[in-house]
């Protein structure tokens, strides 16, 4: 259920929002608020705005570092795979074919330690090799062991979702509100119960928008993979 929802765009979940809570607002009259009530209102707001937002920017800076990560990756395997021009083809062929198997693993999971089994035996067979150009299958080896840093710092990046524990924070805060926007009474004001609706629809594309930063499934994440996905389909030619 929740991988269909992702796959939903943020502008198709913007008008099934506002339809669905246009109905409401105009089904449910609400009541009318006491002052006391309103107090209560505007401390949850508060509350809520408070804690969504530093979320939120963690999220996107999730990405933006992940998307920088990924392509210090890719420039790791590119160099690595020019310098096994220099290898017999026999070795070049098989060093290619673990490399396009770890970008595979890589790029097929999306998780952390994903692909590890595939880079360590890239590392193992670079450790046993005993053929011609064992000099550059050292300089090989080297690059592998320089690139465990981007693959360290791109595993906890990965692992940095929203924790379940604040998703229950924000569920509640954000339920609490949204309630109370749509207990108030506008009587027969048809404008105010627009903006009832739009209200209730910018409070959930939050919601939304939070839960696909955290999946990778927004639109800003999209094209972080672009890199080592260019550099397995040309062949090792050229990455993104």
């Amino acid at each position: 259920m929740i991988q269909l929802l992702l796959k939903i765009r943020l502008s198709a979940f913007f008008f099934i929002f506002f339809a669905t809570f246009l109905i409401v607002t105009f089904v449910f009259k609400g009541v009318t608020v006491t002052p006391a009530t309103i107090a209560l209102f505007s401390v949850n707001s508060f509350l809520y705005g408070f804690y969504i937002t530093p979320i939120l920017t963690s999220q996107k800076t999730r990405i933006d570092e992940l998307a920088k990560i990924i392509r210090a990756e890719a420039n790791a395997l590119f160099d690595m795979l020019i310098k096994t021009k220099r290898l017999p083809r026999r070795s070049r062929n098989t060093v290619q074919a673990m490399v396009d198997d770890y970008i595979q693993a890589s790029f097929k999971e999306r998780k952390p330690a994903a692909g590890e089994d595939e880079y360590e035996k890239l590392i193992s067979y670079c450790l046993d090799y005993e053929g011609d150009e064992k000099e550059t299958v050292d300089k090989i080896l080297a690059n592998l062991v320089e690139n465990q840093k981007n693959r360290s710092q791109l595993a906890m990046q990965l692992s940095n979702k929203v924790y379940s524990n604040e998703w229950w924070i924000m569920l509640v805060l954000f339920s609490i509100t949204i309630g109370f926007v749509l207990l108030l009474n506008v009587k027969d004001v048809w404008i105010m119960h627009v903006v009832k609706a739009l209200l209730c629809t910018g409070l959930s594309m939050l919601m939304i928008s939070l839960l696909k930063l955290s999946t990778l499934t927004h639109k800003k994440a999209k094209g972080i993979w672009g890199p080592l996905d260019k550099l397995s389909t040309s062949r090792f030619r050229r990455m993104d």
